[in-house]
């Protein structure tokens, strides 16, 4: 039998040449025809080509285009991390666990080798031909050191002796010794260098990493009105031969190592888990080695000896013609430039509910609060948190926090509230993937506060995103809450589309009191009468959810479900909704990242439909409405439906219940969403994603502009929000090409 590995592998070494494959040509690699599954890997990285095609896309501002050009390097890098990685370790181990798709980690790994050498070439193809032109067009020029003027050229080599140099530690690879110590991801620049010696002309290899203290890209001196730049790197190589008198340079590349940065912290073995993921941070950076990049013009024996140290196979070689690491291009973003290369400035507004109203207490009190995040202002957040810091009547504030962040003012209220005699106790998440250093700085500044951090609970992440604040009013304790799907983040508030609910319902204040229960003592779980919480039902109680709506589909009532979410991942969860649509449940799904469930499929998933939004805003949200026979039944939460989700992280569902923030739910944003034709991608039952364009007789609607249009209609107008009317999403070909 010709097997599907053997063909990879003679792609990979046969049609290697840029644009030989095309993009829609690698569909049948993401599932064999026989699976109901697709891939998770390879669907990853078909969210990874639609963040590509935004860069691509010549309708978005050309920095906005930049930047995801950035964005897609950025996810690159995670993915080698932390997916490449885990799958070599199981090719390694020799243990065979096959994915949704019936694939081995040998045969994913060889898929996805081969579909990311094809991205990378788009992507360097995306910026050789289209942005580095089209960016020297608005003004913006990136020189080599030895095409600069004269006058630059004296400023750059004065540059490099009084701030570069000093910092830079050449290192002489020596074949009596290690290989000198790669960081994880750090750029650096490999020379060859030889000299005349009493046994005749030697060469030899030398390192010089470049130094992460200094910005990679260096803005010059302007001369005209252009903005002029020149990488740290290339000024590295061009100085080079001057960090090693004596020697002549016959040539400098630039190359970078990717390792496994997953955290191997066994919780069950440790009693002080801070200290374990401290030194487990530590060894981070010299993980085994998963990707070489390098320049696409080094020589075939200089890369081979990268290759053989690091221990990689060419599989695990990227030649990048284009800088290596560009995800220092971003600094580009943070100046200020013309407005036409950027997305228009977006102010958002504060929550209709809550403009003016200096009594927070007061207004949740009276009503139910939901937020729509980027598109209102997420710093009512922080003024409930400071408000509660300074209010005698408040005694108590729980917290989760699961990626802090840089900007300080939610740790500030919270130890602000600690100094003023509160009770604080925040649970911090001690291993939330790439933000662990700054939770472990900001939980040690809480502690010093006198607030008190505990670390959940071991063996799983604490992903739930909760504030509790208990408050004593006349002759009774009430807990006001908030309930978000994004994280006590006001940085990432700006760039995420998330929900939250303010709300005082007794009812969640006990399930919630009983969550913070389970997370800081030790004791059993109380269960939850509202919520619903994972690892203890969030599962189960989604497949009853998604039952009850094939039931009533067979007993001809109406029966539909329409969920929002990042990830789908989890097979049992998957299975049901291929029983609820052959019952004849019309699903919507609304998923950025992964997908493994294939839809269209016929007697099958005919009655699925899947789209995803790369937009703007990072979609984030998580939103599962179910019809319920007319009486529908509303969840927003923190999980998605994978199984770390349901099995290995702590994850609240919250059901919105007052009527018109359900409405609001079910009438305007997934309606929104669903409308959208000019940012969504319709996910193809072999694995593909087409993106909708509006038809002949249909008007343009991009789901995210819609919602801050909607935002600040809503601010004029605060007495009422009125819910948009949106006619249903227009069927879809679901077998497109």
């Amino acid at each position: 039998m010709f097997k599907l590995g053997a063909f990879v592998v003679f792609l990979s070494n046969s049609l290697f040449l840029r644009g030989k494959i095309g993009y829609r040509s690698f569909s049948f690699f993401m599932s064999s025809p026989s699976s109901h599954f697709l891939n998770r890997e390879l669907s990853w990285l078909e969210f990874n080509q639609r963040v590509i095609e935004e860069a691509l896309d010549s309708a978005n501002p050309l920095l906005e285009r930049l930047k995801f050009f950035c964005i897609a390097n950025s996810n690159l890098d995670e993915f080698f991390e932390v997916r490449i990685a885990g799958l070599k370790q199981q090719i390694e181990s020799s243990i065979v666990k096959r994915s949704l798709d019936g694939r081995t980690a040998t045969e994913t790994y060889q898929a996805s080798s081969l579909r990311i050498h094809r991205m990378v070439d788009d992507l360097f193809d995306c910026w050789r031909e289209e942005l580095q032109p089209q960016l020297y067009e608005k003004g913006f020029c990136f020189h080599e050191v030895d095409h600069l003027s004269d006058n630059h050229r004296i400023w750059v080599e004065k540059y490099f002796n009084e701030k570069v140099r000093p910092v830079l530690t050449p290192l002489a690879v020596d074949p009596s010794k290690a290989f000198p110590l790669i960081l994880n991801k750090s750029l650096n620049v490999i020379a060859r260098v030889e000299r005349k010696s009493k046994r005749g002309i030697e060469q030899r290899l030398c390192i010089v990493q470049v130094p992460r203290v200094i910005p990679r890209l260096i803005q010059l001196p302007e001369e005209e009105s252009t903005h002029e730049y020149v990488f740290l790197a290339d000024i590295i190589s061009h100085f080079v031969e001057s960090l090693f008198p004596g020697n002549k340079v016959i040539g400098a590349w630039r190359f970078r190592i990717t390792r496994n940065s997953e955290l191997y912290v066994d919780e069950e073995d440790t009693d002080n888990i801070l200290k374990a993921v401290e030194n487990e941070l530590r060894n981070r950076r010299k993980g085994q080695a998963v990707r070489l990049e390098v320049d696409y013009d080094a020589p075939k024996d200089l890369v081979c000896t990268l290759l053989e140290t690091m221990e990689l196979s060419s599989d695990d070689l990227y030649r990048i013609d284009g800088p290596v690491n560009p995800i220092h291009l971003n600094g580009l973003l943070e100046e200020d430039h013309s407005p036409e290369l950027r997305d228009d400035h977006f102010l958002p507004p504060p929550s209709p509910s809550l403009k003016n109203q200096p009594d927070l207490f007061e207004v949740i009190r009276t009503q139910d609060v939901l937020l729509h995040h980027p598109y209102e202002s997420f710093e009512c957040v922080v003024d409930l948190l400071n408000q509660a810091a300074s209010d005698p009547k408040v005694l108590a504030i729980k917290q989760t926090l699961y990626r802090i962040g840089s900007d300080p003012r939610i740790t500030n209220a919270l130890m602000k509230a600690a100094q003023n005699g509160k009770e604080v106790a925040v649970v911090v998440e001690l291993k939330a993937r790439f933000d662990e250093a700054s939770n472990i700085r900001r939980a040690r500044e809480m502690e010093e506060a006198g607030v008190h951090v505990s670390y959940g609970l071991r063996g799983y992440k604490i992903h739930s995103k909760l504030c509790m604040i208990v408050r004593q009013e006349e002759d009774r304790l009430r807990h006001y809450l908030h309930l978000a799907t994004g994280n006590y983040n006001p940085s990432t508030a700006k760039l995420y589309t998330d929900l939250g609910l303010m709300t005082c319902r007794e009812a969640y204040g006990r399930d919630i009191a009983a969550v913070f229960n389970l997370l800081t003592g030790f004791c059993e779980f109380e269960g939850t009468k509202k919520l619903i919480a994972s690892p203890f039902e969030f599962q189960s109680r989604t497949l009853e959810l998604i039952q009850r709506e094939t039931s009533n589909a067979l007993k001809g009532k109406a029966a539909r479900i329409t969920a929002k979410m990042n990830s789908l991942v989890d097979k049992p969860v998957i299975e049901a909704l291929y029983e609820a649509s052959k019952a004849g449940v019309k699903i919507d799904l609304i998923v950025r990242g992964i997908c493994c469930l294939r839809p269209g499929v016929p007697e099958l998933s005919q009655n699925i439909t899947v789209r995803s939004i790369v937009d703007r805003f990072l979609e984030h949200s998580r939103i599962y409405a179910f019809e319920n026979e007319g009486n529908p039944e509303v969840y927003v939460g923190s999980g998605d439906w994978m199984h770390r989700n349901f099995r290995k992280r702590i994850e609240i569902a919250f059901p919105v219940e007052d009527p018109p923030l359900k409405n609001r739910l079910l009438n305007e944003i997934l309606p929104v969403h669903l409308s959208d034709n000019v940012k969504a991608h319709l996910l193809q039952p072999d694995g593909s994603y087409v993106q909708l364009n509006p038809g002949k007789n249909e008007v343009p609607l991009r789901s995210q502009i819609r919602f801050m249009a909607l935002a600040q209609e809503a601010e004029q107008t605060p007495q009422t929000i009125k819910c948009l009317e949106v006619a249903p999403a227009p069927e879809q070909d679901q077998s497109a090409a």
